[in-house]
């Protein structure tokens, strides 16, 4: 199983959720977190602090892969760009084994973020995290009068799988079609000019993120 996956079975409410992505039976183990103790933390990928947003860094082992290429609208693309740091930044929640940390609560509120701390410290709870490779591709985007938009956009989970922090035993399964999710985020722009995410949804498998 991977992170966005327990994300997405276990706290998403009102969504057409995800199933686990791995072979494992084991879903109560999530796959998304870091032991900042452990020698594989030193950060690879990183992003620094920007007009107020949260300086971002990760382990040498994880890496993205953002197929959305700027759209030339000033404001889609500030959604992309927040929505790429929001990825991240629950990430290195994990990877600090933290519930609250600062960087994911700068983009998501509500409901959102509610489910996004259950999801991170089920991972801390549970000692694990991911390792791999995750891609992000087909973005639409949608923007409406009042600051708020919806994006819709796929995960590729097949190069990426679950690590367990006391051994860090990597859990290496088979790609099968639940290794694609279609995810549904809706955002709003808020008055620190970020966008932040309010709701997300999920379908794993959908016929438009299989290769």
């Amino acid at each position: 199983m991977n992170p966005r996956t327990v994300f997405l079975t276990t706290f998403a409410v009102t969504t057409a959720l995800a199933l686990t992505a791995c072979g494992s039976e084991d879903t109560a183990a999530p796959a998304k977190g870091g032991d900042k103790k452990t020698p594989s933390t030193a950060p690879a990928s990183s992003a620094s602090a920007s007009d107020g947003r949260p300086a971002i860094e990760l382990p040498s082992d994880l890496s993205y892969t953002f197929d959305w290429p700027m759209t030339g609208d000033k404001v889609k693309d500030a959604v992309l760009a927040d929505s790429e740091q929001s990825v991240k930044a629950v990430d290195q929640a994990i990877v600090n084994q933290n519930a609250l940390d600062k960087a994911y609560l700068y983009y998501y509120e509500g409901e959102a973020a509610a489910q996004t701390e259950q999801f991170i410290q089920a991972y801390v709870d549970a000692k694990a995290r991911i390792t791999g490779t995750y891609r992000y591709y087909n973005p639409t985007i949608q923007v409406r009068d009042g600051g708020s938009a919806s994006l819709v956009y796929c995960e590729d989970q097949s190069k990426a799988f679950d690590m367990y922090l006391k051994d860090r035993k990597v859990n290496k399964t088979p790609v099968t079609e639940n290794s694609y999710v279609l995810y549904t985020a809706q955002l709003r722009k808020n008055d620190k000019g970020v966008w932040v995410i309010t709701k997300l949804l999920s379908e794993r498998g959908h016929d438009q993120c299989r290769p």
